[in-house]
């Protein structure tokens, strides 16, 4: 099984197989519109702008399972990242991430990964936010908050996870090695 033998939900409600990107480089990531790492959407965007015509993908879900950090329908939080951040990768409907109503891409992801760690100055407030969430956190592959990105090849394997504390730029040049 690879990210390839999913099928996701549009903005639209329409259905988006995965298959469709075969042969690129995604970047997953789980965003909000409400939270201290949505500036990361100027950054994403900048990533993309540079790399997509290389075979980049960037796909974005809104998740609203973090603080409720993403609150409005699909084309609210659309209109709030095209209309601050420019986004122009595409945007998936609102989904989640954790528990049984998690996406089955996101139930493969986190049966396949593990939490990396935060780092940075947000490491002991998201260590401590998260271990009241998940108290055995640190040895489970559940996503942990907002702006976790999942690094696929051209294959569709899974390649990295970076949690959100992670440097994009260590995330830009992992993304240049796959591609």
């Amino acid at each position: 099984m690879n990210a390839y033998d999913f099928t996701v939900k549009a903005q639209d409600g329409s259905d988006v197989a995965l298959k469709s990107f075969e042969g690129k480089v995604l970047l997953i990531v789980n965003t909000a519109t409400g939270c201290g790492f949505t500036p990361q959407y100027a950054e994403l965007q900048s990533i993309y702008d540079e790399l997509h015509d290389s075979g980049l993908e960037i796909l974005d879900f809104p998740c609203n399972q973090f603080g409720n950090q993403a609150p409005g329908d699909d084309g609210e939080i659309h209109d709030f990242c095209t209309g601050r951040f420019g986004i122009t990768f595409p945007q998936y409907s609102k989904i989640d991430v954790l528990g049984e109503t998690a996406i089955p891409l996101y139930k493969w992801i986190t049966e396949n990964t593990t939490f990396g760690g935060f780092n940075g100055p947000m490491k002991l407030i998201l260590n401590t936010v998260v271990k009241k969430m998940d108290k055995d956190y640190k040895n489970n592959g559940n996503i942990k908050w907002n702006f976790t990105k999942i690094l696929i090849d051209k294959q569709g394997d899974i390649v990295a996870r970076f949690e959100p504390t992670a440097s994009l730029d260590d995330v830009k040049k992992k993304i240049k090695e796959v591609l």
